[in-house]
This record gives structure tokens, sequence and C-alpha cells, in this order.
């Protein structure tokens, strides 16, 4: 198609980002993307791009679909406050939440080693964050509460003590108490709430601008989440999606408030979360995401959404929910698909940056898009193809031919007890 021939021009070096870098650098919020979470490129040129923005256009902290415990450990490390003793890889070998290889690989950990470094050369009140936006660390959370209560506020420790134990028959098991509560009314939701409302009240504003005290009740709204999601999510309720992703956004706009209004955020997260839901089936089937949520709240100020794509290669991924990793084939993509198109209208990988005018034959096409979870059957992928309107899902796109499996920085340990699929499927 001549549209798609305007719109791209090659992608071999981080210099031929420059087009992309004039166009989004400006906004306060650029998502980027990955069709997958285990694919060399995604994650490299990802890695690229947010270099330039930092060094060029003054970004200041890094948001990712991981845990906040976790990703705070690692924040601390990148800003020069923690684990001095480690490299980027030690750090990252404390993720345990499977799947792990979703970011303690060489790729990420390659990243984190520049950031590191660039922050050493920077006043501590200059350095780059790397935070997480996800809603899954229950236990971790409610954990790191007590720990900062007892040290700082221990009159406040009964309410966290009552959250506690009310999880405390579920053996840290999230999906072991969201499957008791279909059995029997009793929930643990009063307890967290209450726990959130008391944090809050003792932190007050002026508190907030403190580091550990943000992180406390950064926890417990994660805590207060973390257990709505896993209620709704046993329930096969598709709400659980929304729940999660609104979550990601709120915890955007708490990052934004405490780091100031002069502070510029990349978010990191699979298409599906960055790619705008109302240029896909989501929005139809009542579903919102990162990117149509940062769009409706902060338009004004400057979003940007950047989607990758390829063609065929290799991925890492499971078999099943909590099954060990392994590379596996990805097949040439569908008849018909965005990607199939792209393969034969270009043929070599391409960065296409979309102009205002998104009206042509291609960025309004309602096509397949594809989409790679963490548990993925390249047999049969027909599901994972998401019909998407280009041109009003992303505002710019990275595509590539060939794609490779990223590097775990240690395999995954088949797990002694069942796991249970904590997002919904059909990516």
């Amino acid at each position: 198609m001549d549209e798609i021939r305007a719109l791209a021009r090659p992608l071999v070096t981080t210099a031929d980002l420059d087009a992309l870098v004039d166009t989004v650098g400006d906004a306060r919020f650029v998502a980027i993307g990955e069709a997958s979470h285990g694919t060399h490129e995604f994650y490299g040129w990802r890695a690229a791009l947010s270099r330039r923005l930092i060094t060029e256009r003054g970004f200041t902290w890094i948001g990712v679909e991981g845990d906040w415990p976790d990703c705070w450990r690692l924040n601390r490390w990148v800003r020069g406050r923690g684990d001095r003793e480690l490299d980027a890889a030690g750090v990252l070998a404390r993720f345990e939440r499977w799947p792990t290889w979703m970011w303690a690989n060489r790729e990420v950990a390659e990243f984190l080693d520049w950031l590191r470094t660039w922050n050493e050369r920077r006043p501590e009140a200059d350095r780059v964050g790397f935070y997480g936006l996800d809603v899954y660390s229950l236990w971790d959370s409610l954990a790191e509460i007590l720990g900062w209560l007892s040290e700082h506020e221990p009159d406040a420790l009964p309410a966290a003590m009552r959250a506690w134990e009310c999880f405390l028959p579920y053996s840290e098991d999230p999906h072991r108490y969201a499957w008791s509560t279909r059995l029997v009314p009793r929930t643990c939701e009063n307890d967290v709430v209450s726990l959130l409302v008391e944090v809050r009240r003792r932190a007050r504003p002026v508190d907030l601008r403190d580091d550990e005290v943000f992180d406390t009740v950064q926890n417990a709204e994660v805590a207060a989440a973390a257990e709505h999601y896993y209620r709704i999510m046993v329930r096969g309720d598709r709400e659980s999606w929304n729940i999660r992703d609104t979550h990601m956004v709120d915890t955007v706009d708490r990052l934004s408030a405490h780091l100031g209004p002069a502070s510029k955020g990349l978010i990191w997260a699979h298409n599906t979360h960055v790619g705008d839901a109302r240029a896909t089936d989501m929005g139809p089937a009542g579903l919102v995401n990162v990117g149509q949520l940062l769009r409706e709240r902060h338009g004004a100020e400057g979003v940007a959404l950047v989607g990758f794509a390829a063609y065929r290669g290799e991925v890492i991924a499971a078999d099943a929910w909590g099954s060990p990793d392994r590379v596996m084939p990805v097949p040439t993509a569908a008849t018909g698909s965005h990607e199939e198109v792209l393969h034969r209208t270009l043929g070599a990988q391409s960065l296409l940056v979309f102009g205002p005018d998104r009206s042509g034959p291609w960025l309004s096409a309602r096509l397949g898009h594809r989409a790679i979870g963490v548990v993925y059957a390249p047999h049969a992928e027909v599901g994972n193809f998401v019909p998407t309107v280009m041109g009003r899902r992303y505002d710019a796109l990275c595509w590539f031919e060939d794609s490779r499996a990223l590097l775990p920085l240690h395999r995954e340990r088949p797990s002694e007890e069942p796991e249970f699929e904590t997002e919904p499927s059909g990516f």
C-alpha cells in the first residue's frame, strides 16, 4: 500500500528513532508496548527509545507492568539507595513471582545497568526512577506495610494485623482466598479498606513527599486493589481486567503527583494495555485499558502510544500458567492481518509514525493484530489476533520482519503448587 510506504522509514540504528523522538518527546506520558512478553526486539528497541527520551527529552520515571514491591527495590537500586554491591542481574534475581523471565532477563538488566550509570552522574533529585504499576502483590505489599508501621507508627499496627490475620488461613495464596469467597460470604475487603484508610490518615500530605511514606501508602493501595481484583477474577467476571488497568493508571497519577508537575513518565506494558482499547474489540465488550485511560485523563498534557509488531520468529512463553518457560516458534502471521499486510508491503524492519490524518485505507482498516501472552500455543493462535484499527490504537508502530526470544536470567522451576491464571485470557 502506498499509504504504508509513505509512513514507513528504515529502523536499523537508534538514530533511526529521530522522527519518533521528535513526535512524542513533548508528551508528558509515552506508553511503549510489546506484542509479547518474550521477544528480544520489543524489549531492546523499547529500551533504546526510552534511553533517548530520558537523555534528550527529560523523561524522569518509568512505570512497568510489574509488582510494586519488586520494582521499588529496583527503583532504590537505580537511584543509588540500596543493594549497592549488586549489579542489575543480582537485583532482578530476587524476582520470584511467575513469570520471572518477564522482567528478570538480560535485556532489562542491560537497560537498568545503563540507567544506574546515568543516574550516578546526576544530582539525587534528578535521578530517573523505576516503578511497578501492577496489582498482584497482595502479600508482599501487606508485609511492607507491617514493617513500616512497626517502625514508624506502632499504634496503627492493630489495623494492619487484622488485615494480615484475615488472609493468614490462605497460606499466602491469593487464589485460595479468592476461591473461598465463592463458597462463603466472608471476605477481607473491609479489613484492607480499613487499613488503607488508616495508612492514608497517618500519611499527611507533607509526609507524602518522603519516598518511604509514599511507598507505604502505595502498598496499601495495592493491597486494597489486589483483594478486589482476585475476588472478582475467580468469578470469571471480565471486570477484573478493568480493575487491574484502572489501578495501573491510578498509580501513574499518584506517581505524577508525588514526583511533581515537571515529571514525565514512560509506561512499559503489553500492547493490550498500551494500545487504546476503543480501537479494538475490547471497547464494545466494556473493557478499558491503560492507553485509553491515559488519553482520557491526560490528553491535554500530551499522551503518546507506541505499539510493536512482528511477522514471524520465536518467543519465550509457557505452555500453561505456572509452567516452565521455553523458546517457541512464532509462525508467519495470519493472512489479512496487519502483520501480513506490513510484511507484504515493507519486507524490512521499519518505523511508522502516524500523522494527524489517519483516514487512509490502512490506518482506518479493522484487521487482526497479533498479541502473544505469557501462555502461548503456536499451533492454535487464531484467537491471538485482536481486531484493531491501527490509526486509532497507536500513534506509532515499530515493525519487525523477524524476532528472537529474549534471554531469561534464570530458568523457571516447575511449580510445586498449581498456578491459576491471574489475568483475563484471550489476548
